[in-house]
């Protein structure tokens, strides 16, 4: 049943109004749904959703990727507009100064105002 049935992700944030401006900020079209959420619409995917949490609390984990062609070009575009991406040197994940981690998918993380951690992976 569920194979045959559409699906979407969601996730919460503090406050709607900044997500908007955030998620504006960096290139994304942005649609208000009902009862105060606000839908992320990305090009080739199913819009995403976020929903006002009073108590919300950041994940530990990423909880949206978005694929690149070009991390670089990518991470460069994104500190342009503001955005600070994560530094992380631990024994199995260690970014350079960029905050590319370069030692499998290239990937970079960055956190949404909520806390969220978001990232983009070179395709």
């Amino acid at each position: 049943m569920l194979q045959e049935n559409k699906a979407f992700s969601s996730f919460s944030v503090k406050d709607i109004d900044e997500a908007k401006t955030f998620y504006q900020s960096i290139g994304l079209k942005t649609k208000e749904g009902s009862m105060g959420v606000l839908e992320l619409e990305v090009n080739g995917s199913a819009n995403i959703m976020l929903y006002p949490k009073d108590n919300h609390e950041a994940a530990t984990f990423t909880v949206l990727n978005f694929l690149v062609k070009n991390i670089e070009e990518a991470v460069d575009e994104l500190t342009s507009k503001g955005i600070k991406f994560e530094q992380y040197d631990t024994e199995d994940l260690k970014t350079d100064e960029k905050g590319i981690f370069r030692a499998g998918p290239k990937i970079a993380w960055f956190k949404d105002p909520s806390g969220n951690i978001l990232s983009v992976i070179e395709e």
